[in-house]
């Protein structure tokens, strides 16, 4: 699994928040709540990411703060990876696999999850909000069936 994890050149973990935003206070508690839960998760700190024009049909200004995003490399990507892969995949409710679709062209996976619960560090009793998590692992080679051979390698859960 060692010599794979090289063939990795990153993961990035984003959350939209984008309709949480309008809730009153959303800054001083929402917000917090959100980036501690996500540090909590990948273990660092999440960059804010803000809206680069306003729509009217969204409600959203420019400036608005709409997601979080998290870069992993090196060893946090490996830890991170691993607890993905080995324990909040398979504690996903009806988890079949991941389709082939979830691979782009480029080789990029895109896994999606509806609440970050699956994970092991976020407690039931203590959160108060739950938030979508998507997971884009981006590997060094752009070729598409390299890359689905070195996520079978890896133990990624893919459907024939």
């Amino acid at each position: 699994m060692e010599d794979f994890m090289k063939k990795i050149e990153k993961v990035v973990v984003n959350s939209g928040i984008g309709r949480r935003s309008q809730e009153d206070h959303f800054e001083d508690k929402g917000l917090p709540e959100i980036e501690k839960d996500l540090a909590a998760i990948t273990g660092q700190k999440a960059s804010r990411r803000q809206a680069k024009q306003s729509i009217a049909g969204f409600k959203v200004r420019a400036g608005q703060i709409i997601g979080l995003k998290v870069t992993l490399r090196g060893s946090r990507m490996k830890n991170f990876l691993e607890k993905t892969i080995n324990l909040a995949l398979p504690r996903v409710k009806d988890f079949r696999g991941l389709n082939l679709s979830n691979v782009d062209a480029n080789g990029n996976l895109n896994i999606g999850f509806k609440d970050q619960t699956v994970f092991p560090e976020i407690e039931l009793e203590k959160t108060r909000t739950t938030f979508g998590i998507q997971v884009t692992i981006v590997p060094k080679d752009k070729n598409r069936d390299a890359a689905i051979d070195l996520y079978r390698n890896l133990g990624v859960p893919l459907k024939k």
